[in-house]
């Protein structure tokens, strides 16, 4: 059945080279957009000197993504074809430990390495980017205990449900995929609804929102759209970053909508009503419950194509490995499912667009101030260097948001229609 295992490497190589190839054009279309004129709508928010650092930082970031991106490339290939898969696997089951334990490990060590390789990216793009651009207020400490907890937190729910997978895939025959599917639903749906509880505070202090003028606001608001509001929290991002944001976290009773603290210090109280009527226009629309079944109905089908595949001999044989094992192929099928996972985050982005435009558009009917949410929008981008002229390809991969441009044109058209 399927594919032979010379097509497996020819498919999985043809992609990974035009999945690189897109992001390193669209990387120097958008480099290439950029120029020294300040877009009159931003004049307000942004001098000449703010504009030109913003330039800087998308240089800086883009060139640190361009050598990540190349190393990783480079590393997968030369792993890959100097059979280190196999050995690896041959590895592993000399310890002589059960399939599970040994699936464990194979990922495990995998995983490890990946961290390895990432880390001096990460520690750069930290203390050496953000830091003299002005964003960055983490201490090596905080960086340290931030990677520690990670590594804890990823063996603690990855652990179980890993061994889960292995275990339904090596002894349920037929069902196993639709069992693995209910069983990984059940627990991404257990982890929403705990993070905003048990996992973020690991990270972060949050807390309630004090009494005073923009309370007020938010509640009255959130009570005038029939929006169910309890607590609004507020996040000590300041102690990481100078940057700044709102987001909407959980669902159920513990649902919650975050403010940065740096996001209250920089706007007045009407400005973040109108960031506040965004993230809840994104609940009101069922933006994030339709992403969320969409991301359940995609997992059934990976489950399922996952073991059709698992059962190929060639799927093995295009990474050198001798003998198939659950563990092994679900980390060369995830692999080979690279094209049609290029293809889903494509077609998200260009859903995840529309959606914020949705909300932009909830935002400034309902609290009737889209003047406030534009200018919110724009000191968010000049407070956080964002890119005024992105490249339309560039942002055809990777945008979820609308470039900010455009956004307010379609505000000013509300706003003008009021």
């Amino acid at each position: 059945m399927f594919l032979s295992d010379q097509t497996i490497t020819n498919i999985i190589l043809v992609t990974l080279i035009v999945d690189f190839t897109m992001n390193f054009v669209a990387d120097r279309l958008n480099i290439g957009r950029l120029t020294t004129h300040l877009p009159e709508k931003f004049s307000d928010v942004y001098d000449p000197k703010r504009y030109e650092r913003s330039q800087q930082y998308l240089r800086a970031t883009t060139r640190l993504g361009t050598i990540t991106s190349t190393v990783d490339l480079g590393i997968l290939l030369a792993f890959w074809f100097i059979g280190g898969f196999g050995v690896l696997d041959n590895f592993v089951r000399e310890t002589g430990w059960s399939s599970i334990g040994c699936g464990l490990l194979f990922i495990g060590i995998l995983a490890g390495c990946k961290f390895i390789i990432s880390l001096p990216f990460s520690i750069y793009s930290t203390f050496v980017i953000e830091e003299n651009f002005g964003f960055n207020k983490t201490t090596p400490k905080l960086f340290v205990l931030d990677l520690i907890k990670s590594m804890i937190l990823s063996m603690v729910l990855g652990i179980p449900l890993l061994s889960a997978i292995f275990w339904f895939f090596e002894s349920s025959g037929p069902w196993a995929w639709i069992i693995c599917w209910g069983v990984t639903t059940t627990f991404i749906l257990a982890v929403q609804y705990i993070v905003p509880t048990w996992i973020m505070p690991l990270f972060n202090k949050f807390t309630p929102l004090e009494d005073g003028e923009l309370k007020n606001k938010l509640f009255a608001y959130a009570k005038s759209i029939d929006f169910p509001l309890t607590q609004i929290f507020v996040m000590d991002g300041s102690k990481r970053s100078t940057k700044s944001n709102a987001f909407f976290t959980g669902f159920g009773k513990n649902k919650r909508i975050v403010l940065f603290d740096t996001l209250i210090n920089a706007h007045t109280p009407d400005e973040l009503l109108t960031v506040l009527a965004h993230e809840m226009g994104h609940f009101k629309k069922k933006h994030i419950q339709r992403r969320l079944i969409f991301g359940i109905l995609q997992m059934g089908v990976i489950f399922y194509l996952l073991s059709l595949f698992i059962t190929q001999k060639s799927l093995f044989t295009a990474f050198y490995v001798d003998t198939p094992s659950i563990y092994t192929g679900l980390v060369f099928f995830s692999i080979l499912f690279s094209p049609v996972d290029l293809v889903i985050s494509i077609i998200m982005q260009f859903f995840s667009r529309k959606d914020e435009y949705a909300a932009d558009r909830f935002a400034a009917l309902t609290t009737k101030k889209a003047g406030d949410l534009i200018t919110a929008l724009k000191k968010l981008s000049a407070d956080n260097l964002a890119n005024l002229t992105p490249h339309p390809f560039y942002v055809f991969l990777n945008y979820s948001h609308p470039p900010l441009a455009q956004r307010i044109a379609a505000m000013e058209k509300i706003e003008g229609a009021a």
